[in-house]
């Protein structure tokens, strides 16, 4: 399937920001007493939160599509107005959260207002001109859901609608269609279809591997600490609970408790991790370091929870206790660039292993938030500092303004999937905050004889393993590359004579440390060939009497193709595969 779906761009912003006024103004018309909130536009599309007067269903669609075509067919005039804030209360006075927001806006600040007919939105903009601009075959509403108001379970619950538009029809087609082979690729049914884990309804956001499902796991566990070793670090392990005290000083307790889960022993008050950057400074703490030790690479597969909302889970991609490949590099700053140079190169080497080439990396550089432990001038350093690595690992970046960690700026990496769809798996933050005197005071001896703060660069390759192995999931469909799948090769005797045959051949395979068996059960050629197609393995090997005689093997490959080779052969050319992790047969 093509890959590449429309770019987004400044007028496809405007069209779908303009969309949700015109939904908004539908639903209002359709349904009279309505209290309508806030509609942005989204990645792929919109939504709109309405207090309604009855409660609305998938059913009621599109009878609102339809007053929306009739709406943009009116080919009528976005008016922008400036007003007072007095008259922003009177226009506004029957809507309860336009009120609100109204009355939030800071002295001075300009309140406008876009009308399109008889609809009125308080609104900063922009929009399109005229409803002419939005093609009427352009958009689909998509489904609806709850959601209390501001975020907040305390609020009234809302109803919000979903839509997506595009510039053009074939647009929204190709969207879509891609929407279609998602929810064919969607990892919870494959998973399921595979028997690789299942999530119990009593236990949500933890997972339960089957066997299959945790080979992989480990597979893919093991493929990082091959590389992470080889790349200079040292693993290690950290506590699973730590006491209240210990999250005081790192920041977290203020910044991320309401992520935490809480326990209490004996009068104390402890935190499951949320994350193991402080343990690893702990670590860094354990006897005093020489600027000679720099950089020190600290790795951990660190086992995390955090407190997620319930409605926020999905499958194994959200989930409340998940593996980071997590990582630290304590430098110093002059070292920030190579440092970061290298982890690049590590990162795009592992990616490239799993099937995605540079093509299909996207770089964010998200600066500091309003949210954030640190002075400035401590910001600004970091900041430039990773500028510069970027210049040095000769990366394309996107800024991202205020969407760092709160305790450091960072680059994420973005995955593009087989449909086009972006997910951020890889990052790396650079840190002069944690490993202060007054938050955890990590400290080395510099060639001056004196003590210096180390900078931490916070890295993660994969991100959480679950995710990361749900998103190779739907990337490929189920059909895993052959180095990842459970079973690689199925050997199957055309008759119970040629099952000694057919268990040499597997014997022979899984000397070789070849995941490999005979299947010399009773059912028919065919059904095993059905099942092992179903199963996804790449390789079944036919056997009957010309393969014995010949020492050979009839290979069905997974894509469909079919060719007789010798047993020899057939095992070099795994070989090869394997030992390449090509994710092609």
């Amino acid at each position: 399937m093509n890959k590449t779906l429309p770019q987004k761009s400044e007028k496809l912003d405007l069209v779908r920001h303009s969309t949700a006024h015109i939904m908004a103004a539908a639903v209002v018309n359709l349904f009279p007493g309505t209290k309508v909130a806030i509609g942005p536009s989204i990645d792929n599309g919109f939504y709109y939160d309405f207090q309604l007067p009855r409660a609305i269903t998938p059913t009621d669609l599109p009878e609102i599509e339809r007053e929306m075509r009739k709406i943009l067919n009116s080919n009528t005039d976005f008016v922008r107005r400036e007003v007072s804030r007095e008259e922003a209360l009177d226009l506004f006075k029957i809507q309860p959260f336009k009120l609100e927001l109204i009355n939030e806006l800071p002295e001075g600040e300009v309140i406008s207002i876009y009308q399109s007919g008889e609809f009125m939105d308080l609104c900063r903009g922009p929009h399109v001109e005229n409803t002419k601009d939005i093609n009427a075959q352009s958009f689909k509403l998509m489904k609806t859901a709850g959601a209390y108001w501001r975020g907040d379970e305390k609020r009234p619950m809302l109803t919000r609608i979903y839509g997506t538009a595009w510039e053009k029809p074939n647009d929204l087609k190709a969207y879509l269609t891609m929407l279609e082979e998602a929810e064919k690729r969607d990892h919870r049914k494959i998973a399921r279809e595979l028997n690789l884990l299942h999530i119990d309804e009593e236990n949500p956001g933890q997972i339960f591997w089957h066997p299959d499902g945790w080979l992989i796991y480990r597979l893919i566990k093991n493929y990082v600490r091959e590389k992470i070793e080889a790349d200079g670090y040292v693993e290690v392990n950290t506590p699973f609970v730590m006491p209240q005290s210990f999250w005081e000083k790192s920041g977290h307790w203020d910044k991320y408790r309401e992520n935490m889960f809480i326990t209490e022993s004996e009068k104390r008050i402890f935190a499951l991790k949320p994350m193991n950057c402080p343990g690893h400074i702990e670590i860094f703490k354990q006897g005093l370091k020489s600027y000679r030790d720099l950089p020190f690479r600290m790795a951990e597969f660190g086992t995390c929870t955090r407190n997620e909302p319930s409605g926020s889970l999905h499958g194994i991609m959200r989930v409340r206790g998940f593996v980071q490949d997590d990582g630290h590099i304590f430098c110093t700053e002059e070292q920030i660039p190579s440092e970061v140079t290298k982890f690049c190169e590590l990162l795009k080497d592992m990616y490239r292993d799993f099937g995605f080439d540079s093509d299909s990396i996207l770089v964010k550089f998200s600066t500091r938030p309003e949210k954030r432990v640190g002075d400035d001038a401590s910001w600004d350093r970091a900041e430039e500092a990773l500028r510069v690595a970027c210049e040095m690992a000769k990366l394309s970046y996107e800024v991202v303004p205020g969407e760092g960690a709160f305790y450091g700026p960072k680059l994420e990496f973005t995955l593009i999937d087989a449909l086009g769809r972006q997910w951020q798996c890889g990052t790396i933050q650079v840190d002069y905050n944690l490993t202060r005197k007054e938050r955890l005071n990590a400290e080395y001896t510099g060639e001056d004889n004196a003590r210096h703060m180390p900078v931490m660069l916070h890295r993660a390759v994969l991100g959480s393993l679950e995710r990361f192995l749900g998103i190779l999931i739907e990337h490929y469909a189920g059909a895993l590359p052959p180095w990842l799948s459970p079973r690689q090769v199925v050997v199957i005797p055309v008759a119970s004579a040629f099952e000694e045959y057919a268990q040499k051949v597997a014997a022979s395979l899984v000397k070789r440390g070849v995941r490999a068996k005979a299947d010399c059960d009773n059912d028919r050629m065919n059904a095993k060939i059905r099942k092992y197609q179903g199963l996804k393995v790449p390789y079944q090997l036919v056997v009957g009497q010309k393969e014995e005689e010949g020492n050979s093997v009839a290979v069905r490959f997974r894509d469909g193709r079919q060719e007789t080779m010798l047993l020899e052969a057939f095992q070099e050319y795994l070989a090869e595969k394997l030992f390449s992790r090509s994710a092609e047969l």
